[in-house]
């Protein structure tokens, strides 16, 4: 189904016109995106991951998303059956207002915010069509076992008044930074449980990369024993272990990067469709990415991609910028004075990010009807157990 587009001209009587440009940039945006919306069948799920930067705090005050973004962001998600959302703000407003645009069919689940310097306040979110997916009601954060810690390293400095006293290395043992969500969903014949997260990112060097890979580390080495060590009471009918699929930002570096072969040990693979350059630009990052675990033989991704979220709005032109520029702050909020954007231009490229985000959604198509597998193998009497 279409988005209702509940309230688009009331939610728009601020601004004149505002309404007229919002209707034809959602226009616009389901011309781009009709490809992708046209995937949607009975016999497939359309899964994406999403970091939706700071949904909502405006705690860079760089200021809250105007009521149109709300709009174009639902659009966009509703092009997808089931998507993995990070940075949700402590104040889940932002994401009700989607869910409202977004339809009665849609539901979501949200974690709790994660406390702490490295947690930032965030939450994460499932949002999903329930007319294709639906809840196996198991949910959960992900806290790592003894033995099984992330080991990081950090620079400890001498007490006040003990001038004479050196720096020390401590080794610790910790948790993810940001507790990894796990929610268990099936859409049509396959089951899966699905794993978002937001990885560590601290620093391109030293201790706090080796952090960023060792949360990556620990995270892969957790589900790939939990699968192979499964125990009768968590094979489903069919005798199938479970299915593991984990999204979100890693904070990649390159495809060649310690970063990327951490996520894919462990028996984890990025489905071709997705992996390296074959759906980025030249200029886009690789921190969010699609890694699978799954050992039913049925499983099948045949398609993927990343959507261009700046084609249609807030778009990278005069028109735009002289559109939004009582919007725009006059001056680059940013604390860190090398990474100040000092043109008008620079300060409405990185605005429209705290609009829309800094990252793009990235989904891939999995086959989920298996009936004529079923049906053959009673044809044939070989129905049994699916290989775990």
């Amino acid at each position: 189904m279409s988005n209702n587009y509940a309230g688009l001209r009331r939610a728009l009587q601020d601004e004149k016109g505002a309404d007229r440009r919002c209707a034809d940039r959602l226009l616009a945006i389901r011309k781009s995106l009709a490809s992708v919306r046209k995937r949607k069948t009975d016999g497939s799920l359309l899964l994406a991951t999403w970091n939706i930067r700071d949904f909502d705090s405006n705690k860079f005050k760089y200021g809250h998303r105007r009521p149109e973004t709300f709009y174009y962001i639902a659009e966009m998600i509703s092009c997808f059956d089931l998507v993995a959302i990070q940075e949700v703000n402590r104040d889940l407003s932002a994401l009700e207002k989607v869910m409202r645009i977004l339809g009665r069919e849609w539901d979501y689940i949200v974690t709790d915010t994660t406390e702490g310097a490295g947690g930032n306040g965030e939450r994460m979110a499932f949002v999903f069509n329930t007319e294709k997916v639906w809840f196996r009601k198991i949910a959960g954060e992900i806290v790592l076992p003894d033995g099984q810690l992330v080991v990081s390293r950090k620079k400890v400095e001498a007490p006040k008044g003990q001038p004479n006293v050196e720096p020390q290395i401590v080794e610790m043992e910790q948790q993810f930074a940001r507790s990894p969500f796990l929610v268990a969903f099936q859409s049509n014949w396959f089951r899966f449980s699905l794993c978002t997260v937001h990885i560590y990112y601290g620093s391109d060097s030293g201790e706090q990369l080796k952090r960023r890979i060792a949360e990556i580390e620990a995270l892969v080495k957790f589900f790939a024993s939990r699968q192979d060590t499964a125990s009768k009471q968590e094979l489903d009918r069919a005798g199938a272990v479970e299915n593991y699929i984990l999204l979100g930002d890693f904070n990649v570096v390159s495809p060649k990067h310690k970063t990327m072969e951490a996520l894919q040990s462990e028996g984890f693979k990025v489905p071709t469709q997705i992996d390296g350059n074959k759906v980025r630009d030249k200029e886009d990052h690789f921190y969010d990415q699609i890694a699978v675990r799954v050992k039913d033989p049925r499983f099948k991704v045949v398609n993927g991609g990343m959507i261009d979220i700046f084609a249609d709005v807030f778009r990278d032109d005069g028109k735009d910028l002289e559109i939004y520029a009582k919007h725009v702050p006059k001056k680059d909020p940013e604390k860190k004075e090398a990474f100040k954007a000092k043109t008008s231009a620079d300060i409405y490229r990185k605005w429209r990010t705290w609009q829309m985000s800094d990252h793009s959604p990235l989904w891939i198509e999995i086959e989920t009807d298996f009936a004529d597998s079923y049906l053959g193998d009673i044809v044939a009497g070989t129905q049994g157990k699916i290989p775990g």
